[in-house]
C-alpha cells in the first residue's frame, strides 16, 4: 500500500495540487509486479480533502506530455563548446519544447488571418473618392486633442488665478461670488488657508450666511468691488452681528462686476487654424465622411489588436532559441564564452551541473570560497543547494566567523548576477539559502545527527531530508573540485565532501 497524507506537493516555488500523472506515479508503487495481484492507494481524509477530487485523480488516465526544458548556463557552454553557437541554436529549434511552442501558435495564426482580413475590409470601406480620409481623420484627432488640452490648460489657469485673487483679499473687501449656492455679494471677515494650503477666506453674504469659500466658487478671479468697515471684534457666530453687517452690505452702492475677457492663447490660435484646415479638406464635404471615418477607426482598432497578437506569436515561436541567445550573450559579457569558443572560465562552468551553476562558478572567480576550512566550505556550499520549502520561514542567523562573511559575499555576488540577468531579459537565479548552513557545519565537524538537526535554522527538519540535502552538498562539492581541477580550493572541496560522507549520509 501507498499512503498519501496530503494531495499537495512542493514544486520548487510553492505548494500545488497533485496532477493525475503525479498521483498515478505515487500510487503506482503499491504492490509488487509479478507478486501481488493488487495494490492499495490510501489518501488520508482531512477537512480540505474533497472525495470528488480524489476520484478524479484516480479515474484520469490521459495525461498531457509537457516539456519543461529550458536552456541553462551549463548547457549553453557545453553546447557551444561541442558544436558552436549556430549549430546549438538549430538543435534547440528542433527540440520537443520548441515543437510544443510552435504548435500552440496554430490557433493564434488563425486569429491573425481573420483580423488581417477584417482590417482590409474596413480599410476598403474607409476609402473616399474626394481625398485622403486618413489625413482628414488625423486632422480631426489633432483638433480634438488640442481642444481637450486647451480646456485643461484654461481650467488650470483659471483655478490658479482664482486662488491668487483669494490670497490677496483683506478683511472688509466686498467681492462678488459668481457661482455656487452662495452666489452674490459678500464681505470678507477673515483670511486663512486649509490644511492643504488652499486659500479659504471667511465671508458674510447678503443673506446673512457666514462661512469659508474657495477657488472652486470662482471660475474667474475674485474682484474687489468696494470696502466695508468690519469691527475687529466682529463675531460671525452672532446672529445679530450677521444681520447688521448684511444690512450694511445690501445698502452699499457698488458697481456690478465687470465681465472679464480672456486674451486668446497660442493654443486657441492653433485650434482656429486646425478648424480652418479641416473645413478646407476635400473630404469635409463628402456626404459619407462620418461612415468613412468610423470605418477607419475600426480598422485602426483591429490593427492594434493585430500588433498585440503578433507580439504574442513572436513571444511563443522561436522562444527557446531566443532564450539561448540571451544566455550566450550574458556568458559572453562575463567571459565564459568568446563567440563560438568556450573560454577557460567556460570550461569550469561546463563541469558544474546545479541549479545555481553560474553563481557557483562566479563565487569561485571572485574567491568567495577561498581560505575556508573544509567544514566551513561545506556549510557555505549548502546555501547553493538548499532551498526552504516555505515562504514564511524565519530568516536564519548563519554561523558566525568565516562562514557568515562568505555567505554575505555570496549574497552580494548573487545580487550583482541578478542585475545582469535582468539586463538580458533572463529569469533571476534563485538566491542562496543559508538555512542549512548551521546543520551542515555541525555535521562536517563530526557532531552527531541530533546536534546537526538542532542547528538547522528553519522549522523541524526530518533526518531523511537532512541526509538528502547533505548528499546534494557532497555532489556539488565534488563538482567544484572537478571544475577547479587543482589548487587549495579543489583540495578543500574534496576534504569537505569526505567530512560529510559519514554515518547515515554514507549508508
Amino acid at each position: 500500500s501507498v499512503v498519501l497524507d496530503r494531495l499537495r506537493k512542493f514544486n520548487g516555488d510553492t505548494h500545488v495540487d497533485l496532477t493525475p500523472g503525479e498521483y498515478t506515479q505515487l500510487t503506482g508503487r503499491a504492490g509488487r509486479r509479478g507478486i501481488d495481484l493488487e495494490g492499495h492507494g490510501v489518501v488520508i481524509w482531512g477537512p480540505q480533502v474533497d472525495p470528488r477530487q480524489v476520484a478524479g485523480l484516480a479515474a484520469t488516465r490521459t495525461y498531457p506530455l509537457l516539456s519543461s526544458f529550458r536552456p541553462s548556463y551549463n548547457m549553453a557552454v557545453n553546447l557551444v563548446g561541442q558544436m558552436g553557437r549556430a549549430a546549438a541554436r538549430e538543435l534547440l529549434e528542433t527540440s520537443f519544447a520548441q515543437f510544443q511552442a510552435d504548435r500552440s501558435v496554430v490557433g493564434l495564426a488563425r486569429q491573425l488571418h481573420a483580423l488581417e482580413a477584417a482590417a482590409a475590409r474596413e480599410r476598403d470601406e474607409a476609402t473616399c473618392e474626394r481625398g485622403d480620409i486618413a489625413e482628414y481623420a488625423r486632422l480631426r484627432a489633432e483638433l480634438s486633442s488640442a481642444e481637450a488640452g486647451a480646456a485643461r490648460l484654461n481650467r488650470a489657469t483659471a483655478r490658479a488665478e482664482a486662488e491668487a485673487s483669494l490670497e490677496a483679499l483683506s478683511v472688509g473687501d466686498v467681492i462678488h461670488v459668481p457661482s455656487g449656492r452662495r452666489a452674490g455679494r459678500a464681505v470678507v471677515l477673515g483670511t486663512g488657508a486649509s490644511v492643504s494650503g488652499e486659500a479659504r477666506p471667511l465671508v458674510l453674504t447678503e443673506d446673512r450666511w457666514a462661512g469659508r469659500i474657495s477657488s472652486t466658487d470662482f471660475p474667474t478671479p475674485a474682484e474687489v468691488l468696494g470696502r466695508l468697515r468690519v469691527s475687529k471684534n466682529f463675531n460671525h457666530r452672532s446672529a445679530q452681528a450677521r444681520r447688521d453687517l448684511a444690512a450694511s452690505l445690501r445698502q452699499l452702492d457698488i458697481p456690478a462686476p465687470r465681465r472679464r475677457r480672456r486674451a486668446a492663447s497660442v493654443d486657441e490660435e492653433r485650434i482656429f487654424a486646425l478648424r480652418e484646415q479641416l473645413k478646407a479638406h476635400p473630404c469635409h464635404d463628402c456626404l459619407d465622411r462620418e461612415e468613412h471615418v468610423r470605418s477607419l477607426q475600426r480598422a485602426s482598432r483591429i490593427e492594434r489588436e493585430l500588433d498585440a497578437l503578433r507580439h504574442r506569436v513572436d513571444a511563443r515561436t522561436d522562444s527557446l532559441a531566443r532564450t539561448f541567445d540571451r544566455v550566450c550573450d550574458l556568458l559572453d559579457e562575463l567571459g565564459y564564452l568568446d563567440g563560438d569558443t568556450r573560454t577557460e572560465r567556460g570550461d569550469q562552468l561546463s563541469r558544474v551541473w546545479a541549479e545555481t551553476d553560474l553563481l557557483t562558478v562566479q563565487a569561485v572567480r571572485v574567491e568567495v570560497l577561498d581560505h575556508l576550512a573544509p567544514a566551513e566550505l561545506a556549510a557555505v556550499v549548502s546555501a547553493l543547494v538548499y532551498e526552504s520549502r516555505r515562504d514564511d520561514q524565519p530568516v536564519p542567523v548563519p554561523p558566525s566567523g568565516e562562514v557568515a562573511d562568505a555567505l554575505a559575499s555570496l549574497t552580494r555576488q548573487w545580487a550583482r548576477l541578478t542585475e545582469i540577468e535582468a539586463g538580458h531579459g533572463l529569469p533571476r537565479t534563485r538566491p542562496p539559502d543559508p538555512g542549512l548552513a548551521g546543520g551542515v557545519l555541525a555535521w562536517a565537524r563530526g557532531q552527531p545527527l541530533g546536534e546537526a538537526l538542532r542547528a538547522y535554522a528553519g522549522d523541524e527538519l526530518s533526518a531523511g531530508d537532512f541526509v538528502r540535502w547533505c548528499r546534494q552538498v557532497i555532489d556539488l562539492l565534488e563538482q567544484l573540485a572537478r571544475a577547479v581541477e587543482s589548487g587549495p580550493l579543489a583540495t578543500s572541496a574534496r576534504a569537505a565532501a569526505n567530512l560529510c560522507r559519514r554515518g547515515v549520509v554514507l549508508a
